[in-house]
C-alpha cells in the first residue's frame, strides 16, 4: 500500500482506531457511481465491512472490485478535520464472527448484551466485504474555526 501524505499528515493507524463513518464508492453495471455509508475494521491493512443480503454494495463489487472509501474526522468546534482517501479492490468474503465483533465493539461497545438486538447473532444471511487498498492519501486539513 502507498501512503500519499500531504504537508500536514497524521498517524493513520491511530485514525482508524475510531469508531468513524467510512463512504464505500462503488460502480454500477451501467458505469453510475454509488456510495454506501458503512462502518468498518481495520486490520492487517484491510478494511472489512459488514454487509447483508438486503444490500446493495456486495453485487456490484462482484461485479466491479475497483473502488474507493473515504474517511472523515470532523469536529466543527474546534476545526479539527482529518481525512484518509483510499484506492484499491474489494472481494465478497464469507462471514466470518471474530471480524464481526470486533467491528461492532468498536461502535456498539465491549458489552453484547447491550447491542441493539439487530447486531446480536449475527449470521449466514451478512458477508463481508474486504478492501484491499493500493493508495491512501492522508491529509490533515483542519482549519481555524470562526464559531
Amino acid at each position: 500500500m502507498e501512503i500519499i501524505r500531504g504537508s500536514n499528515s497524521f498517524d493513520l493507524n491511530e485514525f482508524l482506531k475510531r469508531p468513524l463513518f467510512a463512504h464505500l464508492s462503488t460502480i454500477t453495471k451501467d458505469e453510475r457511481p454509488r456510495e454506501s455509508p458503512v462502518w468498518f475494521y481495520w486490520d492487517n491493512e484491510c478494511i472489512w465491512i459488514i454487509g447483508t443480503s438486503s444490500d446493495s454494495f456486495p453485487g456490484r463489487i462482484k461485479e466491479k472490485p475497483r473502488c474507493a472509501i473515504g474517511i472523515v474526522e470532523l469536529d466543527h468546534t474546534t476545526g479539527k478535520v482529518l481525512h484518509a482517501g483510499f484506492r484499491g479492490q474489494a472481494t465478497v468474503e464469507p462471514f466470518d464472527q471474530g471480524i464481526a465483533k470486533r467491528l461492532l465493539s468498536r461502535y456498539l461497545g465491549p458489552e453484547e448484551e447491550n447491542w441493539d438486538p439487530r447486531f446480536r447473532n449475527l449470521g449466514d444471511s451478512n458477508i463481508f466485504v474486504r478492501f484491499v487498498p493500493e493508495t491512501v492519501v492522508v491529509r490533515d486539513q483542519s482549519f481555524v474555526p470562526s464559531i
